[in-house]
């Protein structure tokens, strides 16, 4: 195909009017790769209305003659200085410089935002994503491990019993998970220090409520917590009801003390009282104390995925 032949891709900012467009590339892509993550029109509102998010102005639409045929979206994540960018070109379209050319805008937009580096996360197996990303300047820094558990292999505490050791999140009491949280995870790998106001969002979207979180007490003063997540698109696609470790956090000054382990137990009993038969969650790979909690409750590696860095300079 010589250069005058090539289609006539337009490359935009997101309009209202292209929600519905938006809807069906998620749900091609799921089609194509099956992550779990949600693309219900619910859903997908829900993280376009997120707090200090613009999809107006942070999410990009490519249309050949009136249709839309891929988008990428820039994420900012102005505590720690980056932008994770997250890109579909519906397979029909690929092979003819449009995925560049999209990354080409989401990089313009990240400088613009002021991030120092864009992250892309991508499935191990996807070849020619990684091939992409390496001509495009990117390189590997990070491998997640994507994990599960079958429930009715483990032996839990029913909630009652964890009930008197823990106790769920209560309305109100947003401000105590948001201080627990940024505590333990500062200066983790890809951990932007999250505000009140993402808290309370994240506790109100589809799938999450203040009782789906677990605060671990050391004395009057909550040490570490385990948030769950139940995904109904996720349990569709597997055939079976699955739920996730959304996140497990310990005070740093509690480490090494079995708050972890407690939270696990807490957070998979919390689960599989809701009827849910296989846990999930997703872990950094070199993060060795988290990989030997989940390890030694039984979780089993499913999948991998590689996260991609480049400097914005």
């Amino acid at each position: 195909m010589t250069e005058m032949s090539k289609p006539a891709y337009t490359i935009r900012n997101f309009r209202p009017d292209d929600f519905s467009s938006y809807v069906e590339l998620n749900v091609d892509a799921a089609k194509l790769a099956p992550t779990g993550r949600p693309t219900s029109p619910q859903a997908l509102s829900e993280e376009l209305g997120r707090p200090n998010y613009l999809p107006e102005q942070g999410l990009f639409m490519a249309e050949l003659a009136g249709k839309s045929v891929g988008y990428i979206d820039v994420r900012p994540e102005p505590g720690i200085g980056r932008a994770v960018l997250d890109c579909f070109v519906h397979p029909e379209h690929r092979r003819k410089g449009l995925a560049a050319e999209l990354f080409h805008h989401a990089s313009r937009r990240a400088r613009e935002l002021g991030a120092r580096v864009a992250h892309v996360n991508v499935l191990e197996e996807n070849v020619a994503a990684k091939a992409l990303l390496s001509k495009l300047g990117f390189r590997f820094i990070r491998r997640f491990l994507h994990l599960t558990l079958e429930l009715s292999e483990v032996h839990l505490l029913e909630e009652e019993q964890v009930a008197l050791l823990h106790r769920h999140l209560q309305r109100g009491e947003e401000d105590k998970l948001t201080r627990i949280q940024n505590r333990s995870f500062a200066g983790t790998w890809g951990y932007n220090p999250n505000t009140l106001e993402e808290i309370v969002y994240r506790l109100n979207m589809i799938g999450c409520s203040p009782e789906d979180v677990i605060l671990i007490f050391g004395g009057d003063r909550p040490v570490g917590y385990c948030w769950t997540l139940v995904n109904p698109e996720a349990s569709t696609a597997a055939g079976t009801n699955v739920g996730r470790i959304y996140m497990i956090g310990v005070n740093p000054d509690y480490r090494g003390s079995g708050i972890g382990e407690r939270a696990l137990l807490a957070g998979l009993a919390h689960l599989k009282s809701k009827g849910i038969e296989v846990a999930e969650l997703t872990v950094d790979g070199q993060n060795e104390a988290a990989c030997a909690l989940y390890k030694s409750g039984g979780f089993q590696i499913s999948s991998t995925s590689a996260w991609y860095e480049k400097a914005l300079d």
